[in-house]
């Protein structure tokens, strides 16, 4: 029986080549790692929905032994939700009422704060076949309080001025037409920009206005579209054709 040779150590200057593993056994390696990985996985599910259903299991338990207790919560719940629903029900009905019946008078237009004004044009506008019209003034608002979108597709842009005095409140000039005219059409993209006021105007705005392709609604024009004689598109002049087809067309 011949000796058995020892291992060749590499010599000084040598380079030990590394060992390479066949595809297969890298294929096989990754393999086994990925199912380890997968039945960790499982095993973590299969942990959490045992206890989910222990605490599950274990609340059922404590109500049947409290039968009063579940009754009660039963009740508690079937009552918030009617209740919720019949508060539904009501706010959409009484806000589709509002809408189709929503009318002003002047003085009660006088009577408001200048937010609530804003309020009021957003809910004429509304009133009028404008769903998304939204009151947006408050600082940073661009020169728009109210902007909505009429039924046949045209943007509108609205600046609200409200005076406690009504006609004898000081008059409304360019300097608020220069802010809309600015950023009516190229900030909000309103193809009708209006200004909207329970006062007046001076005559430097009317002519400002004309030449700008604004429109003004002073006191006298308000009284007839806040009284629901037409929409506000049948009561100025120059408004842009229609965007879509009319329902009518």
């Amino acid at each position: 029986m011949s000796p058995r040779r020892p291992a060749r150590r590499a010599g000084r200057g040598q380079v030990r080549r590394p060992v390479r593993r066949t595809a297969r056994a890298t294929g096989a390696a990754r393999r086994r790692r990925g199912g380890s990985s997968g039945w960790e996985q499982a095993a973590v599910g299969l942990f959490a929905v045992a206890v989910v259903w222990s605490v599950v299991e274990g609340a059922l338990r404590w109500l049947a032994a409290h039968p009063a207790v579940g009754a009660l919560l039963l009740a508690a719940a079937g009552g918030g939700l009617a209740f919720w629903g019949v508060r539904r029900r009501e706010l959409a009905r009484w806000e589709r009422v509002r809408q189709r019946g929503l009318r002003y008078a002047m003085p009660q237009i006088d009577a408001l704060h200048h937010r609530q004004f804003e309020h009021a044009v957003r809910d004429l506008m509304r009133r009028d076949g404008c769903p998304d019209a939204v009151q947006v003034g408050g600082a940073g608002d661009n020169g728009a309080d109210v902007k909505a979108t009429d039924p046949f597709g045209r943007r509108w842009v609205v600046q609200c001025k409200h005076r406690k005095a009504g006609l004898a409140g000081a008059a409304v000039g360019t300097p608020d037409l220069h802010v809309l005219n600015g950023t009516g059409r190229p900030v909000h993209h309103g193809d009708v920009v209006v200004l909207v006021t329970n006062g007046r105007f001076t005559a430097n705005a009317v002519d400002f206005a004309r030449d700008q392709r604004l429109h003004l609604v002073d006191r006298h024009l308000l009284a007839r579209w806040a009284a629901g004689s037409a929409p506000l598109w049948e009561l100025l002049r120059a408004v842009p054709p229609p965007r879509r087809p009319t329902p009518f067309s």
